[in-house]
């Protein structure tokens, strides 16, 4: 593993509303409604959580800083209806690039946790007033209404596990609209497919409260140079934690659907989204015990109101989570 160290900028790349029961699976409305209120379509409000790291020192290849972008949200392709339906609004993962002085093709690398249209789907966008279009979708390819795609970050790797690529072109999921091919099909020459160390062995299924034999330090792979990832499988079987060490010597790890906000810590939320919610709770265990352990900063990729924050181990056997500040990180 290089070591790089990453100034650090959380963007905002617009609000999301989710169905509540579907985002708590098992656990009942009059327990989860405690912690976070439903609108009158049963909607909670979530986050668009991405990531903008700069290297502390100019890269050697590029002369300049290099960017690396952790996360896209879901962009700007899907038509009103569906905009409604997820609270979205003209705010796209562009908009808060573009805020904080850059622009998308000043992008190096892109890491995406997996590939549902709410995390990967600003790999594309609408193309613009007297632009050429890069790819044309079919009639059954758009997420909406939009046909002609550009690539948002045209210079950019594309960082992805290679289960999680196969799942995504063969639309493996537990819902029918998620993978959506105009996302996908126009970056694929741009995508680097990585195979991390799964934490158990193929096939088996651990016991709830079992930890892994190897340790999570072992089964991270590098993509960019200083940046690593390591499966967390359950919500997909190829989602994958993103991690750094920034600038103060934290070891920053961005969390995926394992732990979208705070208030799934617990051992039983898990989401209905979840392709395997048992192992979604097992990978929960050994993710937070992890987190502990190592002493990683987590950045939620979901949480609206305190997306950084540690876990700390329980007198019950189980973890509790500290919001932290995001200061000297950028």
């Amino acid at each position: 593993m290089k070591h790089v160290r990453y100034r650090w900028k959380m963007l905002s790349a617009g609000p999301l509303l989710l169905d509540g029961g579907s985002m708590f699976g098992v656990v009942p409305r009059v327990v989860w409604s405690r912690m976070v209120t439903p609108d009158d379509q049963n909607r909670i409000a979530v986050n668009h959580n991405c990531l903008l790291l700069e290297s502390e020192h100019p890269d050697p290849e590029l002369g300049r800083p290099r960017r690396v972008l952790i996360e896209t949200g879901t962009g700007d392709k899907l038509d009103e209806k569906m905009r409604t339906i997820f609270g979205l609004e003209d705010r796209t993962v562009e908009t808060a690039l573009n805020e904080a002085g850059l622009d998308a093709a000043e992008i190096d690398g892109v890491v995406v946790t997996h590939l549902h249209f709410d995390h990967a789907g600003g790999l594309t966008r609408r193309c613009r007033d007297g632009e050429t279009a890069d790819w044309t979708a079919g009639p059954r390819e758009a997420s909406g209404d939009a046909a002609e795609l550009k690539l948002t970050f045209p210079n950019a790797a594309v960082w992805v596990q290679r289960r999680e690529w196969q799942d995504a072109l063969a639309n493996t999921s537990v819902m029918t609209r998620t993978y959506y091919r105009d996302h996908l099909v126009p970056i694929e020459p741009r995508v680097r497919l990585v195979e991390s160390v799964p934490p158990f062995a193929p096939g088996r299924i651990p016991h709830r409260d079992e930890l892994p034999r190897t340790a999570a330090e072992v089964r991270r792979t590098e993509t960019e140079p200083g940046v690593w990832v390591m499966l967390t499988p359950g919500h997909t079987w190829g989602q994958q934690a993103v991690g750094f060490t920034d600038v103060d010597g934290r070891q920053i790890v961005f969390t995926p659907d394992v732990l979208p906000t705070v208030w799934h810590a617990g051992p039983a939320y898990s989401l209905a989204y979840d392709v395997e919610p048992y192992t979604s709770m097992v990978s929960r265990r050994w993710y937070l015990d992890a987190a502990a352990r190592l002493g990683w900063t987590l950045v939620l990729d979901h949480e609206p109101n305190t997306p950084v924050v540690t876990a700390a181990p329980t007198a019950k056997g189980w973890y509790e989570l500290s919001p932290q500040s995001i200061r000297g990180s950028s």
